[in-house]
């Protein structure tokens, strides 16, 4: 990995871009890190421009300066477009679905997340026909439905190849890891990224603010998980302590308080006694009476 990042970050890797365009050493950091580099076992014969070297256990290395430059190409070509409505990003893989939302949102242009509806850019009768001017695709294999409509009607393509990926109707391919959540996401936002700054929105003077992990697709699993625990931390920070401070009754006055007859609750009210039920009550025999005169 260091003596790819030593290559690419050479001046002759980026010979044909201007100087402001060159990528810093994080973003060559974030791509080796988020493994965009990392290619398949696999290679198509249109991909072998894109392919540095292939390891010992058979796994093809991208070369990760063509990767920046078609990021390059493509963000120039989008902002090219005046209608950011006119920008379509396609992802039938869930790996893609959340960065290619992420990405329609900050960029203004249109997202469709799942499976396509075959027909979206050739049959006019259907709900969700679109005629966008550009489209981009996170894997020519998985959509190639979208990329087939698309060479009918004159779209041009943009699409994240892998080693093994098909360049048939593909115009600007960005070769990088389409298989990975991190390579995927982290690709999604330096092409968000890229346009912005082209459009003015952003300054190349500081970072984006927008973080590359709302670009990372997340399992319902993790985020039930993490949710539990900020729910368990929340009730242990709500739960007050025990106090200790209460008041404590004097035990001498309680001494001398009057004690209530047994059967009468204290600090009840003595309920009047009827006239003429006096005596009844005075002379009845009690049960303990009763055994005393028969003993």
């Amino acid at each position: 990995l260091l003596l790819h990042l030593n290559i690419t970050m050479s001046s002759s890797a980026f010979a044909s871009l201007p100087a402001i365009l060159h990528p810093k050493e994080e973003d060559i950091q974030m791509m080796l890190s988020a493994g965009v580099h990392t290619g398949t076992r696999n290679s198509d014969s249109g991909m072998g421009d894109y392919i540095w070297r292939r390891r010992k256990d058979g796994l093809h290395i991208l070369n990760i300066g063509k990767t920046w430059e078609k990021i390059m190409l493509a963000a120039r070509v989008i902002v090219a477009i005046e209608n950011p409505e006119d920008v379509v990003a396609i992802s039938a893989r869930p790996w893609g679905m959340r960065a290619v939302l992420k990405f329609a949102h900050y960029t203004g242009a249109q997202s469709i997340a799942g499976r396509f509806t075959p027909g979206t850019f050739t049959n006019q009768i259907t709900k969700q026909f679109r005629e966008p001017r550009i489209l981009i695709v996170t894997d020519p294999r998985t959509d190639s439905q979208a990329v087939r409509e698309s060479s009918y009607v004159n779209i041009p393509v943009i699409a994240f190849c892998d080693s093994d990926s098909p360049l048939q109707h593909v115009d600007i391919a960005i070769p990088a890891n389409n298989k990975g959540k991190h390579s995927i996401g982290l690709i999604y936002w330096l092409l968000a990224r890229e346009i912005l700054r082209l459009r003015g929105s952003v300054s190349r003077a500081t970072d984006w603010d927008v973080p590359v992990d709302l670009f990372f697709h997340r399992d319902i699993e993790e985020l039930k998980k993490t949710e539990e625990e900020q729910a368990a931390k929340m009730e242990e920070a709500a739960t007050p302590a025990a106090v200790y401070d209460e008041v404590v009754p004097d035990a001498a006055a309680a001494f001398g308080a009057d004690v209530p007859a047994p059967g009468v609750v204290a600090g009840a009210e003595p309920v009047a006694v009827a006239a003429g039920q006096e005596w009844v009550a005075a002379g009845a025999d009690t049960p303990a009476v009763a055994a005393a005169e028969q003993w």
